[in-house]
């Protein structure tokens, strides 16, 4: 354990300002308050947060860092309280502490939401000061050094696994690789023992096979230089098992064909040296296709600088190299403490290194739970990049794999929920394209759009995602209040009663929802039914309806018939539900095996957590909803409903086999203003060719108007509606 006059000797060894009374009152404080408590090694538990406090140094961080260091556990584990330290310790330090104190006391949760939950309150306390994740990122790193101790193996294997998956990508977000590196190779030994041992066994084999390569490969790479004029520093080195294994995965290669085990750090005075090392080792060795990445013009977004080039050096080794100067090496290992902030003032997240922190504070605006918000932010954190350009020429860094969607949202959530189109270097492509490195994107908008539910199909990043998925959530909702009023004004209507506000009120409770929006929605989504509500505002109506069904029958007149069919048309006019308007594929579904369009005749089945999903009146899956008539629904579009809106018909078509022919059908359908979605050949034949075509019409009318221009045509030998 660090003794109290060392820890404070390392402190001011980089800080000679440092308040070296200060360090000591927290040491002593901390020391009294874990007082005989031990570890699961069975040393004094103060031990941990004295060697957490000894990482913070090695980070050259703060005292308040230190200081935050040595308490971090005093409140979660012993009697002292946030009150208590702002009072010995300052403000500054008791927000600290009470900070990274949130995050542990989650550990008392179930394991299916703390790891979300963590996440999410980290996010909330290192927005306003970064400094609680580098205590709490030491705090992680002691405790996997000490990980062997814990005796129950799942519990380890869940602590290296949160490890490898939340806590080493954070430290690389904030540029601390040397952090990151650990992290992961302490979880790499717990998490696959086997497959790390084999890659050590593999690189201790090269070893002995070439022991001397190393030394020797830096003695002409430093030659090769000092040919060229420049004095370097040339250091090589093995890659660690966890990248090693990584890489093996990702490229899913053998350990013989990657082409960095080995990567060498040439370290110069200036950028101009950099490019000017670069140059001459390109000219010296060949270089290896699609290996160099320039980080200085384009750094990451966690600020690292390097040149990275890949070449078959010497004695025909292929190796990496990477190009820095000593402020740029600094940078690499140790990140946002190379440079700290807080010396100048308070601490501050609005720099352009902390874009990905505003980012996941934006998502978890919009995640409705802890865990949605962990899924997204792991999109958003966990995968390799791509850089992109703005056509002002703004860098934007997205997830590989991202889109023109990603983009959009990653340029403003406004854009992106706007976007119609984009243009790659000024051409235009579909939304889902893949994005690459150095493209220049430009986004189309129109004030019109709102976000399609397909786009998450696509989308890539969290941020992306949790806004599409927060729309899809709002506008259902408003389309299953819509559809649920609407079929509780017709239930209600038909047995000549209203469904008031205070009626909904004081029976919402029976359904276990908490507001009457929340009751109505229900009915909507086909989670309760609408005439399980009406029996409950009027518990009387049943029995009166039973008691009717018991009843004589009384012989009524012709005319009497006549009048009550007359108000049953009427009731039928009155309470037919309206679907034009809502939204396909949120509260209202329109049924593929019949293709229903405006002006079939068309019902509803309410579907449990979906809606109504709607059929033509002759559809023949309908049969199999014959023994639950009380989720058919009455409904009908809305005379005064979008004429714009598009529909798909699908249509069956023969057409010859020779050419031309399917030119002459997509002209004929074109010509008719319809659009082609979708075309499938289901048959083939020496003359004849079996196909179904998806087409986009306004209505039924428009698809018969296709249908009767293609029976015309003198290539299509049959045409007809499909109904399946």
């Amino acid at each position: 354990m660090i003794r109290q006059f060392e820890l404070v000797e390392r402190v001011q060894s980089y800080d000679p300002d440092a308040d070296e009374d200060m360090l000591n009152r927290a040491y002593v404080y901390g020391l009294k308050k874990h007082g005989t408590q031990l570890r699961a090694s069975g040393d004094p538990y103060f031990s941990h947060p004295v060697e957490v406090a000894g990482i913070l140094a090695e980070m050259k961080l703060d005292t308040s860092s230190i200081v935050t260091g040595l308490l971090h556990d005093t409140i979660e584990d012993t009697d002292a309280t946030r009150d208590e330290i702002a009072g010995m310790f300052g403000e500054d330090i008791a927000r600290l502490v009470d900070g990274v104190t949130k995050l542990s006391r989650l550990e008392v949760q179930s394991e299916s939401t703390k790891e979300a939950e963590n996440l999410r309150k980290l996010v909330l306390a290192m927005s306003s000061d970064i400094r609680v994740l580098l205590v709490k990122l030491a705090d992680r790193l002691h405790n996997m050094r000490t990980l062997k101790y814990i005796k129950d193996p799942a519990r380890r294997r869940r602590i290296a696994r949160e490890t490898m998956d939340l806590y080493a990508p954070l430290a690389s977000r904030i540029g601390m690789e040397n952090v990151k590196r650990e992290l992961e190779e302490l979880a790499f030994a717990e998490l696959n023992p086997d497959g790390r041992a084999s890659v050590l066994a593999r690189l201790g084999y090269l070893r002995e096979k070439g022991e001397q390569v190393v030394p020797q490969i830096e003695v002409e790479l430093t030659e090769t230089l000092r040919e060229g004029g420049l004095e370097a520093q040339v250091s090589g080195r093995e890659k660690a098992p966890y990248s090693i294994w990584r890489k093996m995965q990702q490229k899913n290669v053998s350990f013989e064909q990657l082409a960095d085990i080995m990567a060498f750090r040439i370290i110069v005075a200036d950028v101009a040296q950099c490019y000017q090392a670069l140059g001459l080792l390109h000219g010296r060795y060949q270089v290896l296709p699609q290996r160099f990445k320039d980080y200085i013009s384009v750094p990451k977004p966690n600020g690292y600088r390097s040149l990275h080039t890949g070449v078959i050096g010497p004695f025909g080794q292929r190796i990496e190299i990477q190009i820095r100067t000593e402020e740029m090496q600094d940078q690499a290992e140790r990140g946002v403490a190379a440079h700290w902030i807080y010396k100048q003032g308070g601490p501050s997240t609005d720099a352009p290194q902390y874009a990905w922190l505003r980012s996941l504070i934006e998502i978890l605006d919009k995640a409705p739970n802890a865990e949605e918000f962990l899924e997204h932010t792991k999109l958003e954190m966990f995968q390799d990049q791509v850089f992109c350009f703005t056509p002002k020429g703004k860098l934007i860094a997205l997830p590989r794999g991202a889109t023109p969607i990603d983009f959009a949202y990653a340029v403003h959530s406004q854009v992106g929920d706007t976007c119609v189109g984009a243009k790659i270097n000024g051409r235009m492509v579909p939304l889902r394209t893949q994005l690459s490195n150095g493209d220049q994107i430009e986004i189309v908008t129109s004030k019109a759009q709102t976000p399609s539910p397909t786009w998450e199909r696509f989308a890539v990043t969290g941020k992306a995602k949790a806004a599409i998925r927060r729309f899809i959530r709002t506008r259902q909702r408003e389309q299953y209040l819509q559809l649920g009023r609407s079929l509780l004004d017709k239930v209600f209507h038909e047995e000549g009663y209203e469904a008031t506000e205070k009626g909904l009120a004081d029976v919402k409770a029976n359904f276990k929802q908490a507001t009457t929006d929340d009751l109505v929605a229900a009915v909507g989504a086909g989670l309760v039914g609408a005439r399980e509500v009406l029996t409950a505002v009027y518990p009387g109506l049943k029995q009166k309806q039973q008691r009717k069904g018991g009843a004589d029958v009384v012989p009524i007149s012709r005319a009497r018939k006549a009048a009550r069919a007359r108000e049953a048309q009427a009731k039928r006019e009155t309470g037919r539900i309206a679907i034009t308007g809502l939204i396909p594929g949120m509260a209202v579904h329109f049924a593929r095996c019949c293709h229903p369009l405006p002006g079939d005749r068309i019902v509803g089945i309410i579907t449990t957590g979906k809606g109504v999903t709607i059929h033509t009146i002759d559809c023949a899956t309908l049969e199999s909803f014959s023994d639950a008539p009380e989720r058919w629904i009455d409904v009908g579009w809305d005379a005064a409903g979008d004429g714009e809106a598009a529909y798909t018909g699908r249509l069956k078509i023969t057409v010859a086999n020779q050419p031309g022919s399917l030119s002459s059908l997509s002209t004929v359908i074109a010509r008719h203003e319809g659009n082609i979605s979708n075309l499938r050949i289901v048959n083939r034949s020496m003359d004849f060719f079996d196909m179904v075509i998806d087409v986009e019409v306004s209505d039924v009318k428009h698809l018969a108007d296709i249908t009767a221009a293609l029976r015309a045509t003198p290539a299509i030998n049959a045409v007809e509606r499909a109904r399946n």
